[in-house]
């Protein structure tokens, strides 16, 4: 190897070794290049960026002492130097040094990162109990100690999604209803899923859990600062994955009294409007935004999408009211028709039924009051 090519590769190794020194010690490159975590705003996100920081320092510290080494034994002990290779069988202080080092700093590790693993499952002594189920593709909420229930889903526009309009602040990452929690209090979650496996995973939390359909997962966060913050289902839950974002709003203990009396107005509102006799424009107002989630399966037109039906002419949206009701409350089983039942109110799905069966080229005159959704579960 010649003079100059050796000047090159030690210059290019000078230059990887401060490029990575910077990297892992300059914050402001970090944000400026968005390489780095998040900003954690829980006390399990802080050791999780803590740990994180120390094993890369302890990982940059063994990659600068190994291949100094290496590469001073590259350059200096070459053959145009008249170095040559020492004969030995083995070395067994050597060997006993190079296995004991790795130990230790595996051992070293090890202590920090099981006591922050501990820390992430001990959900004991928590102020609030949310439990999550996922569904393809939205997030059930339940406050059992509050007695509030809600679903929340994507409200990215269609018109975004299928790039008619400009992309919003924070595409596919904002919801009709965010979950709502107080700052400060130790807040349990419990998850699980109604159909596939889905992950909760909020990044500034440091939290993420597989939900598993028939078991439930727990874990638990405290957050320091009020804030909005947003995160994603993290595991592959079928053709809409990319479509079920997390929004979660931290407030003062005094901002969630009053949001979780709201909610509890909000379903007594509901249930009487429930038992009212709806007119076929509130209906159709209303099917139509309910519809728009059915339309990822459905085609906003009612054209169907890959292997799901249209609805333009169907049997269903065209055939007894009683059937197309039954498919919409009880879903099909071993198909990808959800049982919407649990998830929609009478009104909802009176007014998606009514819609269904008036727009999306089809005109029955058919008109479904909540009454008789109500008659059916």
């Amino acid at each position: 190897m010649g003079i100059t090519r050796i000047k090159h590769v030690t210059g290019a190794i000078t230059r990887l070794f401060l490029g990575i020194s910077l990297w892992s010690v300059s914050g402001l490159a970090l944000a400026a290049y968005e390489l780095n975590f998040q900003k954690p705003v829980t006390p399990i996100a802080e050791e999780i960026l803590d740990l994180h920081n120390l094993i890369i320092i302890i990982v940059l510290i063994i990659f600068v002492i190994v291949f100094s080494f290496m590469f001073y034994s590259i350059v200096v002990h070459r053959k145009s130097r008249g170095y040559k290779p020492a004969k030995f069988h083995d070395n067994n202080t050597l060997e006993i040094v190079w296995t004991i080092i790795p130990f230790l700093i595996l051992v070293g590790m090890a202590i920090p990162s099981t006591a922050t693993l501990i820390k992430m499952e001990d959900t004991s002594e928590s102020e609030l109990t949310v439990k999550i189920t996922g569904y393809q593709w939205k997030w059930r909420y339940d406050y059992p100690d509050h007695d509030v229930s809600f679903f929340s889903t994507l409200s990215t526009p269609r018109d975004q999604i299928e790039n008619k309009t400009a992309k919003g602040e924070n595409y596919l990452l904002e919801v009709d209803n965010p979950v709502v929690l107080p700052v400060g209090k130790k807040v349990r979650f419990l998850i699980t899923a109604n159909d596939v496996i889905h992950a909760w995973w909020v990044p500034q939390f440091g939290v993420k859990k597989d939900a598993i359909p028939g078991f439930i997962n727990e874990m638990w966060t405290r957050i320091d600062e009020p804030g909005t913050y947003r995160g994603q289902c993290a595991e592959l839950c079928g053709k809409d994955h990319g479509y079920m974002p997390i929004v979660v709003e931290a407030v003062s203990q005094q901002e969630f009294d009053k949001w979780v009396s709201l909610q509890r107005n909000k379903a007594v509102a509901a249930q009487a409007s429930a038992a009212q006799k709806w007119s076929k424009a509130k209906l159709m107002a209303r099917g139509k935004q309910v519809y728009g989630q059915c339309a990822a399966c459905h085609g906003a037109n009612g054209e169907g999408v890959g292997p799901f039906p249209k609805l333009t002419g169907g049997k269903i949206t065209t055939g007894p009211v009683a059937d197309h009701l039954k498919i919409v409350i009880q879903g099909k089983p071993g198909t990808a028709m959800q049982a919407f039942g649990p998830q929609l109110s009478d009104v909802d799905i009176a007014a998606v039924v009514t819609y269904e069966r008036n727009a999306l080229g089809n005109n029955t005159g058919d008109v479904v009051q909540p009454s008789q959704v109500k008659a059916l579960r």
